[in-house]
């Protein structure tokens, strides 16, 4: 199989894992969102990032003493960046709702996150033809998360979840998502800030697969940072460490384990796909990801039963928004 397709078939299982990651949280209901988030950062963050790694690249403390400290501090820098966009997160959907914060801030991801490595590594490729079908794939994904976006909005109305006037303004509310969606773009400038480390798993004996790796921990290591504050302000805050101890909730920390599965496996194979996807595979896969996400989640939205009395014309408009992120997903496959 042509690695181009390979790559693009891995994503695509990447983003179906990522968009789905978040369903067990529906069978959670007795612990409050802090709880399930905390669980699920000790696993995805703390717990599988230095197992999978130290099981892949060998010699490990070799890789990360051969390699500039600015590399590493990069690296971990845009992590905690990230960490600190999902508090942002949190507050974005208290203020606008989650259909308009999930929309914007991916979109702004799925831009930021791809032309910022591409004018930064590939300025000379920016008005080629796979540049520019690049750049128009990533209009058309802010295009259709957008479509996405005004759907989720219709629906809450329907549904009669209009926004609390004593919250934060909705104006506020979308500086917020500005935010959030920019620093969820430097999980992927991160990992295009790590092409020596890459270089250096792979000269310790690391598979190419199994490379990118040797970025991830130290990324994901920093996001796990705010993350932990944030949840454990929160449980103390709101008093939900109680929870952890409720009777039958047992099963919830294997379903956070689940989530974590389902997101750092996506996770892994986003940087296995990017390799395959040419010079240009952080910049196209990266805006494909998102596109993906957003497609599966919104299934999953309908399929359990989140746009029940909705109406048709919402439903209609967010069939058109996906309608234009497949249409994003050919332009930009046709760029690798």
């Amino acid at each position: 199989m042509d690695n181009a397709v390979a790559g693009i078939v891995l994503l695509i299982i990447a983003g179906v894992m990522n968009g789905s990651f978040t369903l067990p949280m529906k069978f959670t209901r007795q612990w409050a969102w802090e709880n399930t988030w905390l669980v699920w950062t000790i696993w995805a963050l703390v717990i599988f990032p230095p197992v999978m790694t130290l099981a892949t690249v060998p010699e490990l403390h070799a890789v990360y003493a051969s390699v500039a400290s600015g590399v590493i501090v990069t690296v971990a820098a845009c992590g905690a960046g990230w960490g600190i966009s999902q508090v942002f997160f949190g507050l974005a959907v208290e203020s606008v709702g989650i259909a308009l914060a999930f929309s914007v801030i991916l979109g702004i991801s799925a831009a930021v996150g791809s032309v910022v490595p591409l004018i930064r590594s590939h300025r000379e490729q920016i008005f080629t033809n796979a540049g520019l079908e690049v750049l128009g794939g990533v209009a058309l994904v802010i295009i259709g998360v957008g479509i996405c976006a005004a759907a989720g909005r219709r629906r809450e109305a329907a549904q009669g979840q209009s926004l609390d006037p004593n919250k934060a303004s909705v104006m506020r509310g979308l500086l917020y998502c500005v935010i959030s969606g920019v620093g969820s773009a430097l999980v992927n400038i991160g990992f295009t800030s790590g092409p020596a480390l890459l270089e250096a798993a792979e000269r310790s004996g690391a598979s190419k697969q199994w490379a990118p790796n040797a970025i991830w921990l130290p990324l994901m290591i920093a996001g796990a940072i705010p993350n932990l504050i944030y949840c454990i302000y929160l449980v103390r805050k709101n008093r939900t460490g109680n929870r952890f101890a409720k009777r039958a909730t047992g099963s919830y920390y294997i379903l956070a384990g689940i989530m974590a599965v389902f997101w750092f496996g996506s996770t892994l194979m986003y940087g296995i796909a990017a390799g395959d996807l040419g010079s240009l595979g952080t910049v196209l896969g990266w805006p494909l990801f998102m596109s993906l996400i957003v497609i599966t989640a919104s299934i999953w939205g309908v399929l359990t039963g989140e746009w029940k009395s909705s109406g048709k014309r919402p439903l209609q408009i967010m069939y058109g928004g996906i309608a234009v992120l497949i249409l994003a997903i050919i332009v930009l496959s046709r760029a690798s």
